[in-house]
């Protein structure tokens, strides 16, 4: 069974800055065999797409609205994605999921196999 467990959410001020963990754990679950992708979920919002990093090349991608501010990273030894949140806005405010998937990059929710409970994210202006 996959567990992903998120932890580093909290309350910030507007500016400042946060890093999101994801640990992974299953007994044949490795990170470095699948695409992981970080969500976000506002009040009374729907889930959306933040950034995902794929599992063969790395390559990373980003919503235009945390371009230049996120970083999406692994450690595929800890079994562990970041997401490395710099500069943070009131609008970044939403609990933020982690995710994965088996094949190349995607960005809906329904591309996405495996879910995390979600952290909390709260920045003040």
């Amino acid at each position: 069974q996959v567990q992903l467990v998120e932890s580093g959410g909290g309350l910030v001020q507007a500016g400042g800055s946060l890093r999101l963990s994801c640990a992974a754990s299953g007994r044949t679950f490795s990170i470095s065999t699948y695409t992981m992708g970080w969500f976000r979920q506002a009040p009374g919002k729907e889930r959306e797409f933040v950034a995902a990093i794929t599992w063969r090349t790395s390559s990373t991608d980003y919503a235009n609205s945390v371009k230049g501010r996120f970083t999406i990273s692994r450690d595929n030894a800890k079994n562990t994605v970041y997401l490395q949140m710099s500069s943070l806005k009131p609008e970044d405010t939403a609990v933020y999921f982690c995710a994965a998937r088996s094949y190349g990059m995607a960005y809906l929710v329904s591309g996405y196999d495996y879910w995390g409970q979600g952290t909390q994210v709260t920045v003040s202006s």
